[in-house]
């Protein structure tokens, strides 16, 4: 696609963003696509049909970004974030997973469902937003007059130099058979996992009859690969420049500043994440809605929340929605604190390491998704046990038996009986 002005090319990236997103609004709030609830169902019933949904946008992910990249139409190698880098950022992985597993427990679903929830009148949500947007926006954005980000002050001296140098790519592909052989070797290894996804998603008679189910996971999963998409193949005059190589020589080929984007690093090719757009929609806000600082994630975010609301307005199922109580508040306040740290630590969440991450085979979006996946199963089995048994569960057995429930820990190590 290729464009004769810079402002044509980066118009079509952000209008083609924006109407994916809202489809895939509409789609999530419509057939209920909950990755928190896909956990929830799997963990406390047993029902694995969300947790299929989900799983299917993975494996239609995976598949479809295989033949994006090998007939060169997605370059995931040069993406934003570098969901491939060479550094494997295992502590910021696994931990940043953990605390936005948990926190998407306590905050009643991760970044995507919080956009959709802002679209249905959940007021809730838009403090959930509002404060997962200042923490994510200062956790790479400097504080007023320093240097000095959340990032740098409270996590990087110790959590960087868990940090692993795996080479030149962490792609699957590449660490398993080398650059040279690596898309081969993807082929070969994404298609073995999409081939177990897609077999395990539909052995169940009872998914394949669920069409919201099956529909949000195709929609979602062509959403990601849509992204990738449009933001891999907009180029700019007859030499085919990129958005990002255009704003980096902008001095040399704009006739003016007028207009130039204040960063070029998110005109990279990405797809659906939602943590760091809410920190860079809440920048956009603050400083007046300056079109220097739209971005592909802002109009994600924008694009999530509109569609969202015209499906509850199609369905009548709009409806604005409060705290139950101060407990209800609070409990929200700390999700939406752990989301904002976890997020931007793990690179993405549940869509953007989930989805969109795995789709290029990073082991880096493996580690993340496994981490927000126990994160948010073990604070269920927390708040489970917690209830059956009051007084008697406290903090450390919840803990210690929901470890044994998942066969982290030796069975002789139950502190409460299953129930």
């Amino acid at each position: 696609m290729s464009f004769e002005s810079f402002f044509e090319a980066q118009s079509f990236l952000l209008w083609s963003t924006f109407v994916i997103a809202l489809i895939m609004g509409a789609v999530v709030n419509k057939t209920n696509f909950c990755t928190m609830g896909a956990v929830s169902d799997m963990v406390n019933m047993g029902d694995f049909g969300r947790m299929r949904s989900w799983l299917l946008a993975i494996g239609v992910a995976i598949i479809g970004m295989l033949v994006l990249e090998s007939n060169g139409l997605a370059q995931p190698g040069d993406s934003f974030p570098p969901y491939r880098a060479g550094t494997l950022l295992l502590g910021e992985h696994i931990i940043g997973g953990l605390l936005f597993g948990i926190g998407m427990t306590l905050a009643s679903g991760c970044g995507n469902k919080c956009l959709v929830r802002i679209g249905g009148g959940n007021i809730k949500s838009i403090f959930v937003f509002a404060i997962i947007g200042i923490i994510a926006y200062f956790m790479v954005n400097p504080f007023p007059g320093s240097d000095k980000t959340l990032f740098t002050v409270m996590f990087y001296d110790w959590i960087r130099p868990m940090s692993i140098n795996v080479g030149v790519s962490q792609d699957l592909g590449t660490l398993v058979a080398g650059a040279e052989s690596a898309m081969t070797a993807r082929w070969i290894i994404g298609g073995l996992i999409a081939a177990v996804i897609l077999w395990f998603v539909f052995k169940s008679a009872d998914f394949r009859g669920s069409f919201d189910n099956v529909l949000g996971g195709l929609v979602v999963g062509l959403a990601v690969l849509a992204g990738w998409y449009v933001s891999s193949n907009i180029v700019i005059g007859d030499d085919g420049m990129t958005l990002r190589a255009y704003v980096q020589d902008w001095s040399f080929l704009a006739d003016s500043p007028a207009g130039k984007p204040a960063d070029s690093r998110p005109l990279s090719p990405q797809s659906f994440t939602f943590i760091n757009p809410m920190g860079q929609t809440a920048g956009w806000i603050a400083q007046g809605f300056a079109s220097t600082l739209l971005t592909f994630g802002i109009m994600a975010f924008l694009g999530v929340v509109a569609g969202s609301f015209l499906w509850s307005v199609i369905s009548r199922g709009f409806r604005i929605e409060w705290f139950s109580s101060f407990k209800d508040f609070y409990t929200h306040v700390i999700g939406a604190v752990l989301m904002g740290f976890g997020g931007v630590l793990a690179l993405g969440c549940t869509i953007g390491q989930g989805i969109t991450g795995v789709s290029t085979l990073a082991l880096g979006s493996f580690i993340s998704f496994g981490a927000i996946v126990l994160g948010s199963g073990l604070t269920m089995k927390i708040q489970y046990y917690k209830m059956v048994y009051e007084d008697e569960a406290t903090f450390g057995k919840a803990l210690i038996t929901g470890l044994v429930d998942f066969k982290l820990l030796p069975a002789g190590m139950r502190k409460l009986e299953a129930i």
